[in-house]
């Protein structure tokens, strides 16, 4: 089969959706409407991409930057014809152009390739066919149930208005027709616009073989014009990926409450707990649990580990049989080795915790470098920043900090140190040794309270 050319219309506003922002960039799963059409588009390995963008076009452009993409833009928007015809000068004199639109994201590849084959060195449309059409286009078959063309609704008289199957608006043309068919649209209907779906009576007229393909999933075809629809395909979304991840083995609570916005890679015997949201690329390695309500983005965690519910985990590293959380943060930079636990309301970042390290309780680990079996109390601190400048600590192999430490950096602990709890520590502590760093005690006699003035 030869290579086709490809046109997402993408330039419509979207007034419905009631946003500054261009329809086509409204996130599914994350990524910009627009992005999932084009992903689809590229698994077709297109001779031609071309975006017809319009509303918001500079938004659109500086959002999706492949550069592999021919951009033209629809000044006026006049309808789908009057788009594809902009589009025109982008396109090979022959072969044939798939038209996509920028606001249906989850059309599948193989249902494209299958309207693809359905056109052969003809035309196709794609259809669906459903229990309430109000609203849609029609497909007017002849006698012999050939396509011979879409009437759209506020055009359709009584019978047609019967009609279950619907036009979805993507279509395969021939390009050697296309320019004399573009050119001889006509906007005399309800809406005053110059419809696409017009050629595919002319298409009957010239002889040319139409062909049809029905989606084999209503919402692979099913557009967003407003947050509701938005919501409803989010949804259909996530339950699919969830789907996908349980049939690989991955045990997911309630496929209902599931977030996967970019990349989850699992290994076996993984389990995941409701209300996870999984963004950008999340590796997972055998036997990790990930508990309810946490949010992992670009996050590899190696075999064993265990998250506990609550806990937030970016651009860090986790090595193997870890325990981290409930209600812990690992920010970007943070890098676990194995057997480390990072506790309730600990923070760690840009820091390197090595092997059976525990930081267990409401602590802050920032611009750190932790050696192995070191033990951090409660309400520690590594004091990082002096308001102009960050400064790393060094807490070296079997330290034992105290609770209430502040380590005022740049300063190291040395191997084996001890640093007693309630230290301001502002010098090096040295190796084996005791380290205590505390202002001397003073109770003032006869001091009172300040009272509320009545």
């Amino acid at each position: 089969m030869q290579r086709p050319s490809i046109v997402i219309l993408a330039a419509g506003k979207g007034k419905r959706m009631y946003s500054s922002m261009p329809k086509v960039l409204h996130p599914i799963a994350g990524e910009p409407m627009l992005a999932h059409v084009i992903r689809a588009a590229r698994a077709l390995d297109p001779a031609r991409l071309v975006v017809v963008y319009g509303h918001g076009g500079e938004q659109v452009r500086a959002r999706i930057q492949d550069a592999d993409i021919q951009w033209v833009e629809q000044s006026e928007q006049l309808g789908t014809g009057h788009a594809l015809k902009m589009a025109l000068p982008a396109l090979p004199q022959d072969g044939t152009t798939l038209v996509l639109y920028g606001d249906v994201p989850l059309t599948r590849p193989e249902t494209l390739k299958a309207l693809l084959k359905a056109a052969g060195a003809g035309m196709a449309v794609l259809t669906d066919i459903v229990e309430n059409p109000a609203g849609y286009g029609r497909i007017v078959r002849d006698a012999a149930g050939h396509a011979i063309a879409i009437v759209e609704e506020k055009d359709c008289n009584d019978e047609q208005r019967q009609i279950r199957e619907i036009n979805t608006g993507i279509l395969a043309l021939p390009n050697a027709q296309l320019a004399g068919w573009l050119g001889a649209l006509k906007n005399g209907n309800a809406q005053g616009e110059y419809y696409l779906t017009d050629v595919l009576a002319m298409a009957h007229h010239a002889g040319v073989r139409v062909g049809s393909a029905v989606v084999p999933h209503s919402y692979e075809a099913a557009g967003v014009n407003n947050k509701v629809q938005l919501a409803e395909l989010e949804r259909i979304y996530q339950h699919n990926r969830a789907l996908a991840l349980m049939q690989a083995g991955v045990t997911v609570l309630d496929p209902a409450r599931l977030d996967v916005r970019g990349e989850l890679l699992c290994g076996r015997d993984v389990t995941l707990d409701i209300n996870g949201v999984f963004e950008g690329r999340v590796e997972l390695g055998d036997n990790v649990t990930v508990g309810a309500n946490c949010v992992l983005k670009n996050v590899k965690v190696a075999a064993g580990t265990q998250i506990a519910p609550f806990s937030v985990l970016e651009d860090a590293i986790v090595g193997e049989a870890c325990k981290i959380g409930p209600y812990a943060r690992l920010r970007p930079g943070a890098e676990l080795a194995a057997h480390v636990h990072i506790g309730n309301f600990v923070e760690v970042k840009k820091s390197v915790i090595g092997e059976g390290s525990k930081v267990n309780h409401l602590t802050y680990v920032g611009d750190a470098s932790v050696g192995s079996k070191v033990n951090v109390g409660a309400g520690c601190v590594t004091v990082n920043y002096n308001g102009v400048d960050k400064f790393r600590t060094v807490i070296e192999d079997n330290v034992f900090v105290g609770s209430g430490t502040l380590m005022v950096a740049p300063v190291t602990l040395e191997a084996g140190s001890t640093v007693g709890a309630g230290s301001v520590v502002t010098k090096n502590a040295p190796a084996g040794e005791l380290t205590l760093a505390r202002a001397r005690q003073v109770t003032i006699p006869g001091w009172k309270r300040p009272q509320k003035k009545s």
